[in-house]
């Protein structure tokens, strides 16, 4: 059973980008039941608080759209007692790991090359237009799994904000929502206390100098174009939404049906 989750957000003090879905209107004028679907950051710096109000969520399922280089760098999950973590990782761990350690590690020079003259945006573009497309397996199966018995569900990566955002997205979609309601959802991620904290070694000023964070914001910015690439990316290769669900994802009209029964109110 669900329990009631408190109308005011928590302070979590090991967790960034939580928020509860819930509220969001659909087209036909129901909206996204509160409690049943959150999104955040990674779970494995919580606290025994941050524990505490989570197991209180009456949580069924946790998804996890880490990679294993992730979670080498952030550590795994905390368990939560009774709550089932899917892990589905929505990039290759191998894919980008010396272009992080770049940012990480680099200096100024390298990082212009990297990242300069809108090449840090492209490449998110780029990635969101690749998740959409190479990874309908992960998202038809999260879909499948919330129509089954998964919720409530937490959906995470280690940010919050790209993969989970996509996740999200996608399930928002396939409910019905407002496209305008998907897209404030998703921008809400650049909140000061929900961004993720950039990590840079060097204990330099350098490090963390005004350039540096310039060239770099545009991978840690949650911005519309990112998302709209995605929308994009779905006209452009299945033509529209319903034939992307049904044919790319493979929700039938029935299961959606059963989608929004879970979530709608």
């Amino acid at each position: 059973m669900t329990q009631q989750v408190p109308s005011t957000e928590p302070e979590l003090a090991g967790v960034r980008n939580f928020r509860d879905v819930g509220g969001l209107p659909t087209l036909d004028g129901r909206r996204v039941r509160q409690g049943v679907l959150f999104r955040s950051g990674h779970l494995a710096h919580a606290t025994e608080k941050d524990a505490a109000f989570l197991a209180s969520l009456g949580l069924h399922t946790v998804f996890d759209f880490r990679n294993a280089a992730d979670k080498k760098l952030e550590g795994p999950d905390i368990d939560l007692p009774g709550v089932r973590n899917v892990n589905l990782p929505l990039s290759d761990p191998a894919d980008g790991a010396e272009f992080w350690k770049m940012v990480r590690d680099g200096d100024l020079d390298q990082l212009r090359g990297l990242l300069a003259d809108g090449q840090a945006a492209n490449r998110m573009i780029v990635s969101y237009r690749r998740i959409i497309k190479e990874r309908t397996a992960e998202h038809s199966h999260v879909l499948h799994a919330l129509a089954q018995d998964s919720v409530p569900a937490l959906m995470h990566c280690a940010a919050g904000k790209d993969r989970a955002g996509l996740s999200i997205a996608v399930t928002l979609l396939a409910v019905g929502v407002e496209r305008e309601a998907i897209v404030a959802d998703y921008l809400e991620s650049n909140a000061k206390h929900r961004r993720y904290k950039v990590h840079r070694n060097g204990s330099s000023a350098d490090a963390y100098s005004p350039e540096v964070m310039e060239l770099i914001s545009p991978l840690f910015d949650a911005r519309a174009e990112y998302l709209a690439a995605a929308f994009e990316t779905v006209e452009e290769t299945w033509g529209s939404v319903e034939v992307y669900l049904e044919q790319g994802l493979r929700v039938t009209p029935r299961l959606r049906e059963r989608l929004r029964e879970r979530l709608l109110d």
